[in-house]
């Protein structure tokens, strides 16, 4: 069994890129099935949005590839990659 404060205190990183993108903050949780539908990255001012405001950053679970000691390696296409891909 894992505990969220356990999930806190490790580093999400990105597969795509190898950027570190923060820490979970929080977890979407789907009251029908009781199951983990997502985790939510807070913002840590390296993804500034409009205005200054910092984003969250939601990961399916899906997305979650390996939940190791120290890290959680995901799969996040970030906002500057959808920018490249449309032009």
């Amino acid at each position: 069994m894992v505990k969220i404060s356990d999930f806190q205190i490790k580093d999400v990183v990105n597969v795509s890129d190898g950027k570190r993108l923060g820490n979970i903050g929080d977890i979407e949780i789907n009251l029908s099935t009781g199951k983990i539908e997502a985790v939510v990255i807070s913002g840590n001012g390296r993804v500034l949005g409009f205005f200054g405001k910092e984003e969250e950053i939601v990961i399916p679970w899906k997305n979650i590839i390996k939940i190791g000691q120290d890290v959680i390696l995901v799969r996040y296409k970030g906002f500057e990659e959808k920018l490249s891909d449309e032009g």
